[in-house]
């Protein structure tokens, strides 16, 4: 497959149970979007849209084409539509990835890429045989994805009404798909990064 495959982080929450929008918090001295950011790029995904809801991005914070998603209270479906409609046109496919999942190794989204690059059209990061995130599209079915995708589910409702389409790739050796959603995750997160 020819064509860039650009990056898409998910960073518009505000992060109610947290107590602060996700993309700003600080683990291990950066913020939640700077190392998704980081995830991305150091995957091999280029260019990079994150797209932003609840809190903006302090300047320079991030190198990324940030855009902000006004209807970010209405959940994860909007901020995927306005981010994959912001993805340049040369590029072929989208890494999706959530600000709220540092623990997950750029290794992975190695992978995925190397999948489309083979042929894959839809390709799921799994952890011990569950599909969880990234996932990367090819641009063909971004219209049927951002039809599908309302309230606060992304791609989830496309991939399951198109099992066919989807390689999924194990990628437990790469790192965690642990979610922060309360002060207890991002201390057990903060915990594992520290060990």
């Amino acid at each position: 497959m020819s064509g860039n495959v650009a990056g898409v982080l998910l960073a518009a929450g505000s992060g109610s149970r947290l107590g602060q929008p996700k993309a700003l918090v600080v683990l291990a001295g950066q913020t939640l979007a700077a190392r998704g950011v980081a995830l991305l790029r150091a995957g091999g995904a280029d260019p990079v849209v994150v797209v932003t809801g609840a809190a903006e991005l302090p300047d320079r914070s991030v190198q990324a084409l940030c855009v902000h998603n006004p209807d970010w209270p209405t959940g994860m479906g909007s901020s995927l539509a306005i981010g994959l409609a912001h993805v340049p046109a040369d590029c072929a496919a989208a890494v999706v990835a959530l600000a709220d999942q540092p623990l997950v190794g750029p290794e992975s989204v190695r992978r995925l890429i190397a999948a489309h690059r083979a042929g894959a059209r839809v390709v799921v990061a799994c952890y011990e045989g569950q599909p969880r995130n990234p996932v990367l599209i090819s641009r063909e079915h971004w219209p049927e994805v951002i039809a599908l995708a309302a309230g606060d589910v992304g791609a989830r409702p496309f991939l399951r009404a198109h099992p066919d389409l989807v390689r999924r790739v194990e990628c437990a050796d790469t790192g965690r798909p642990d979610d922060i959603d309360s002060p207890e995750d991002l201390a057990r997160v903060e915990e594992l990064l520290a060990t």
